[in-house]
Formats: structure tokens, C-alpha cells, sequence
């Protein structure tokens, strides 16, 4: 008998998926319908580049959001509330979890390393969705675009051979 206990890989996941009432962008992780839908047949590399997709929009929209955040200070707050990190978890996926823990209980904020006070937390969560959300959206979209251009450019070859 084999007693592997295997440890459930990390998932985007944020525990309040969107894409079930027909959003093509998860209010909740922001990955593509698509990615949720199919996540557990994807392989290490296919979960790497949403992982990266997704660190980057972190990166871009809460980085500068927090421009006094001690990244050290965050990712000992964060370890210490037994968050798992992938080992090469951005910058913003750091800075998410601490703000997010700090949403969720702003007596946290002292302790987060965010370099907020703690009456800052609701505003800036809520423009950071807003943000967020808007970015990932914009990301489909681009991408359902150049897919249709593909496809059309393919289409239209086919017809002239």
C-alpha cells in the first residue's frame, strides 16, 4: 500500500470564482474561463505561464500602488500567516497576500510591512480590484483578439490555396 500523501498543488484560486456565472475573466484569481475550467489537466509549464501572466499584472497594478511596502517585512508577514508562495512568487503576488490578509483583518496592517495605515486598507483594495480586474479583462480580450485574427488569416490562406 502506498502511503504517498501528496500536498494539493497551489492554484490561483481565491475561493470566489466568477467564471460559473459566464464571466471570461475569474473576478476572484483572474485567470481566463478556460484556465479555471481546465487547470487540473494542465502541466508544470502551462501552470508556470499563467502563474507569470498573472504575477505581472500583480506587479504592475500593486507595486506602485504600495511604493513604501518593506518586500522583506511583507514576506514575513505573509510566511508567518501560513500563506503558501510559489518559490518564485513576485513582488505584487507578495504584496497581494499581505494586503489581502490586511483587508480581511486590518489590525494586521501595522505588522504587514505594507508601510499603510490601516484606515488605507478598504480604499486601496477596492481600487486595486477595479484596476486589477479592468488589466485582466483588457488581457482576454487581447488575447481573444489575436486568436480571431489568427484564425482568420488562416481561414482566408486556406481559401486562396
Amino acid at each position: 500500500m502506498n502511503n504517498d500523501r501528496r500536498i494539493a498543488s497551489l492554484t490561483p484560486c481565491a475561493g470566489r470564482c466568477s467564471t460559473v456565472f459566464g464571466d471570461s475573466v475569474c473576478r476572484g484569481c483572474r485567470r481566463f474561463n478556460h484556465e479555471v475550467i481546465n487547470w487540473n489537466t494542465y502541466t508544470a509549464a502551462q501552470h508556470s505561464a499563467v502563474w507569470r501572466r498573472l504575477d505581472a499584472q500583480l506587479d504592475q497594478i500593486l507595486v506602485p500602488m504600495l511604493p513604501f511596502a518593506d518586500l522583506h517585512h511583507v514576506e514575513i508577514f505573509v510566511l508567518s500567516k501560513r500563506v503558501r508562495l510559489r518559490p518564485d512568487a513576485s513582488k505584487g503576488r507578495k504584496l497581494y497576500h499581505a494586503l489581502k490578509l490586511c483587508e480581511k483583518n486590518r489590525h494586521f496592517t501595522d505588522d504587514s510591512g505594507l508601510g499603510i495605515h490601516y484606515k488605507q486598507v478598504r480604499p486601496l483594495w477596492q481600487e486595486f480590484e477595479r484596476r486589477v480586474l479592468a488589466l485582466a479583462t483588457a488581457s482576454y480580450d487581447l488575447a481573444f483578439l489575436r486568436a480571431d485574427s489568427i484564425s482568420s488569416r488562416l481561414i482566408q490562406m486556406s481559401e486562396e490555396d
